[in-house]
C-alpha cells in the first residue's frame, strides 16, 4: 500500500496501480481475488466524508425551487392563463348593476395592462439591446471563469495523478530491490543449509571411517 490517511477514524488506503501488474500477469489471482471480495462486507452506502453535503438550489424562492421540481420531474408547462386578456360581459341579459360594474373594472385592468405592456416595449426597444449585450458580457465572463477553473482542475489532477505515479514507480523500485535481495539471501540460505548438511554427513562418513580404523 502506498500510503494511509486517518480521517474521521476511517483508514483510507491507496493502492499502486502505477507498479503491481500481478492481476495482468497472472490471471488466476484475479479470480481469487474476486472470489474474496465477494465475501467482504459491502462498503456503506453513505458518501465519504469528504464530500460535501448536497447544495440546496432556490433555498428562498419558492416560485423557482417549485419551476425546479416540476422540470426534473418532467411535467409539462402549465398552460397560460387568458382568462384575464378576455373582456366578459354580463351573462344574463339584461346585467345587473353589480355584473356591469365588474365587466366595466376588467376592462379598465385590461387597459391599464396593456398600456404598461406598451411602456415596457418602448424601454425594452430603447436600452433592451444594451441590456442585452452587457448580460451576454457578464454570461462570457462567468464561463470563461468556469472554463478557467476546469483547466486549473485539469492541471491539478494531472499533476496529482503525475506525483502518484512518481512516487509508486519509486517505492516499486525499492519493493523490487528488495524483493530481490530477499530472494538472494533465501537463495543464499538454502545454500548454508544445503552446505550444512553436507558437511554433516562427511563429518558423520569420518567419524566412521576412524572408528572403523580403531577396530582394526
Amino acid at each position: 500500500m502506498d500510503g494511509a490517511d486517518q480521517l474521521h477514524g476511517t483508514t483510507v488506503l491507496d493502492s499502486l496501480p502505477y507498479y503491481d501488474n500481478d492481476l495482468e500477469q497472472y490471471p488466476i489471482l484475479r479470480e481469487k481475488v474476486e472470489k474474496e471480495l465477494a465475501q467482504e462486507p459491502k462498503p456503506p452506502q453513505g458518501l465519504h466524508p469528504r464530500v460535501p453535503p448536497p447544495y440546496e438550489l432556490f433555498k428562498n424562492n419558492p416560485m423557482l425551487a417549485a419551476e425546479l421540481a416540476r422540470v426534473e420531474a418532467h411535467q409539462p408547462l402549465p398552460p397560460l392563463d387568458t382568462i384575464r386578456y378576455q373582456l366578459p360581459a354580463p351573462t344574463a341579459t339584461p346585467g345587473t348593476d353589480d355584473e356591469w360594474q365588474a365587466a366595466l373594472r376588467n376592462a379598465h385592468a385590461q387597459l391599464e395592462h396593456q398600456r404598461i405592456r406598451h411602456t415596457n416595449l418602448a424601454l425594452l426597444q430603447s436600452y433592451g439591446a444594451n441590456a442585452w449585450r452587457i448580460h451576454n458580457y457578464r454570461l462570457e465572463e462567468a464561463a470563461k471563469q468556469a472554463e478557467k477553473a476546469l483547466e486549473e482542475l485539469k492541471e491539478k489532477t494531472v499533476e496529482l495523478n503525475r506525483e502518484r505515479k512518481n512516487t509508486q514507480t519509486g517505492y516499486g523500485a525499492q519493493l523490487t530491490a528488495l524483493e530481490t535481495r530477499w530472494t538472494e539471501l533465501l537463495s543464499n540460505i538454502l545454500q548454508v543449509e544445503m552446505a550444512n548438511v553436507a558437511l554433516d554427513a562427511e563429518v558423520s562418513r569420518i567419524r566412521k571411517r576412524e572408528a572403523e580404523l580403531e577396530n582394526m
